[in-house]
Order: C-alpha cells, then structure tokens, then sequence
C-alpha cells in the first residue's frame, strides 16, 4: 500500500463523451464557427459545470448512409458515453427511400448501443409539398427506430423555428439552413433530454 490507501481507493469518474454524428444543421453550415447549436451545448454543459467532452463528427451533406459507413471507426476513436445522430434530412432532399433511411438509422443506433454509448436520435420533418403521406413516413422513422431500440428521441429538432409565424427570420437565404438567431432554439429543444441521458 502506498501513502494515501484512500486516494487509491477511489475510481476517477469517467469524463463523458458525446458524439455528434450529423449534417450541415450540426456542422455550423454557413455560420461562424462557434455559433452552431453544439458549441452552444459544449458552452451550456461547462456553464453547468457538467464534466463532458464533445466530439462534433457532421459532414455538411451527409446522408444516413454517410454516417453509418464512417460510425464504427468514430466509436472506436472516441469511446463515446453518448451519442447523438442527426442526420436524414439529406437522405429526404435527394428523394432516397425510406426503408433504407430507417435502416440506416436503426445499424447506427444498434452499433451505438453495442459500444456501450447511450443514443439521443434527432428527428427532422420535411415540408408539406412532399406529400403528408411521405412526411408523415418520414418522421415516423426516426420514431420507430427510438421506441424498437429503447433509444430517446427529440421528434423535431427545429420546433418552433421552422413551423412558427417566424420561420423565415430563422433560415439563411437558401430557406434551408437556420442561421445564427436559431442555433439557440435548437439547443433549447434538445437540451433537457441531452442533460437526463449524461445526468
């Protein structure tokens, strides 16, 4: 035994990790850096004084098949206690199918799962114009994949920024991206769970 036995005896606690696997909404696309709703929750968690490392790993662009093919070395790198996928916007804009959308969704959340890491899957809504019948599909994927895997969910991410008399004051020229006003709100809608699942 050394001087201190009860030093020893101790286990550091483990800093938690949180993966962000997601598209340009995680990436601060079009925005100056540090203003993206990640480096706001990297803020909010040393404000609340929560011992967390955050490893943003979106690709502006990427689809639901991009994040499932580079997950497994992610995981591997980074050992996450949690991470967070939002991503399939992309999969919707270029009219890919559903069922591979779901699939992909469910291989990363299981993979995920597997190493340990709790999974917080980010939901996104498609515009009417594509049909309620193809919107209402689209957001129940992200839905199925929560409640068959025991994973949370936050429905969507953008409430109350794209579905409210405001919207347009929230977007970037391209009405796509939400700009800088918006990256709070989004944060504001994804931090309660974000905090339960690292609590």
């Amino acid at each position: 035994m050394g001087p201190f036995p009860a030093l020893a005896a101790q286990p550091l606690p483990r800093t938690q990790t949180i993966l962000v696997v997601g598209d340009s909404l995680s990436a601060e696309y079009g925005l100056k850096r540090g203003t993206g709703w990640v480096a706001l929750m990297e803020q909010r968690l040393m404000t609340e004084k929560i011992s967390a490392k955050v490893v943003n790993a979106s690709i502006s662009g990427d689809t639901t098949s991009g994040g499932r093919s580079r997950l497994g070395v992610l995981l591997k790198q980074h050992q996450p206690t949690l991470v967070i996928l939002e991503l399939g916007g992309n999969d919707a804009l270029r009219g890919l199918p559903l069922d591979m959308t779901q699939d992909n969704l469910q291989a990363m959340t299981r993979a995920a799962q597997g190493s340990g890491a709790k999974v917080l899957l980010v939901g996104m809504q498609v515009p009417p114009n594509y049909g309620t019948d193809y919107a209402t599909r689209f957001s129940n994927s992200f839905s199925n994949v929560a409640k068959a895997n025991k994973a949370a969910l936050v429905p969507f991410m953008l409430k109350g920024i794209a579905d409210g008399p405001e919207a347009p004051g929230f977007f970037q020229g391209d009405r796509i991206h939400p700009n800088e006003a918006a990256h709070p709100l989004i944060l504001n809608n994804l931090w309660p769970t974000v905090k339960k699942l690292i609590a």
